[in-house]
């Protein structure tokens, strides 16, 4: 390679990781002590996956969405999931126009580049499985017609682990489809200080003759931080950053181990070690790195792996669980 192209190179590189660094500074301004949360969404849009949050209510995940599809100026769609929920809620359909007697197709919120799903698991199967398939080939069929989604084409999942009356669990088939699942955690109390600083700064906005109190959506910036070339250009980046032969053997290893472990009734899929490759590429680049590293891998392992396994019965009776055997494995691994 030339010394021109290698400058070019470092050059494009430096205003990737200066783009990354604009999005994580804009959503901190808006989100108190979310990082994690944060590199694991720029994980999955970097990535082409989609990625679900796991967490009680009020701990910002919508406001996470928001102001990431802000921060680059992303389309953004927010759908409530409710027992009374059809797929055309989502997907769309065609209309019939009684005036002219043919039909005119309405697609539906599913079409735009970050779609929040907020409450996933309280619709019925049959919306999941509409809303999952959706994701998996990317495109949406009304009628006979087949309609590519724009793209990028993101999805934020939620569920709530807390409530579980009148919700339909995510069998491990379709949880496969998603490449993360993060659990978020309460703030601690020097971030819920700030955030209760920052709540206390917000004041009331005046409408018409009347005044309301300000919101954290408020304080979003409607100005973008990048672009879609940005984006693509991030995308790029992320193919680019090295994987040694030694680091696909710890994950082709880990993997293998999830289906022959004792305690599990079901592993992995080799679509975990797709997951994984992917998203220690992007984790490395967002760290500023051109290549993956055992830290990536053991720092991912949990969101890339823990919701695509299942303890079996003997192993529930004598209180293990998925998460005990999975720091087996990694353990083992490790050493």
């Amino acid at each position: 390679m030339s010394t021109v192209a290698c400058e070019t190179q470092t050059e494009s590189l430096d205003d990737t990781i200066a783009f990354i660094d604009a999005i994580r500074k804009r959503v901190g301004q808006v989100v108190v002590g979310q990082d994690v949360v944060v590199e694991r969404l720029l994980i999955a849009l970097f990535t082409s996956g989609h990625i679900l949050l796991q967490g009680v209510p009020g701990i910002a995940k919508t406001l996470l969405a928001s102001t990431l599809s802000k921060a680059i100026h992303l389309q953004f769609s927010r759908i409530q999931f409710t027992i009374d929920l059809l797929p055309s809620d989502i997907l769309g359909s065609e209309i019939l126009d009684q005036q002219t007697g043919t039909f005119r197709t309405h697609q539906g919120p599913i079409f735009t580049n970050l779609l929040l799903a907020d409450e996933i698991n309280r619709a019925a199967p049959k919306v999941q499985s509409a809303m999952l398939e959706a994701m998996q080939e990317r495109k949406v069929t009304i009628g006979n017609t087949a309609y590519p989604l724009p793209t990028p084409f993101l999805v934020i999942a939620t569920q709530n682990p807390v409530e579980q009356s009148g919700t339909f669990e995510l069998p491990e088939a379709q949880l496969d489809r998603f490449m993360l699942l993060h659990r978020l955690s309460y703030p601690d109390p020097e971030h819920e200080r700030e955030i209760l600083r920052r709540n206390m700064a917000l004041g009331i906005r005046r409408e018409g003759d009347g005044a309301v109190a300000r919101s954290e959506f408020d304080a979003i910036g409607d100005e973008p931080v990048g672009d879609a070339n940005m984006l693509v250009d991030a995308m790029h980046a992320v193919h680019a950053v090295h994987v040694s032969g030694t680091f696909l053997e710890h994950v082709i290893e880990i993997v293998d181990r999830t289906r022959h472990h004792p305690d599990l009734e079901l592993g992995c899929s080799p679509r975990a070690g797709i997951a994984m490759v992917k998203a220690a590429r992007a984790r490395a680049l967002i760290h500023g790195r051109t290549y993956v590293t055992p830290e990536d891998l053991y720092n991912l392992a949990e969101d890339v792996i823990l919701h695509r396994i299942r303890p079996n019965y003997e192993a529930l009776a004598e209180g293990r669980t998925a998460s005990t055997a999975l720091e087996e494995i990694l353990s083992e691994v490790s050493a």
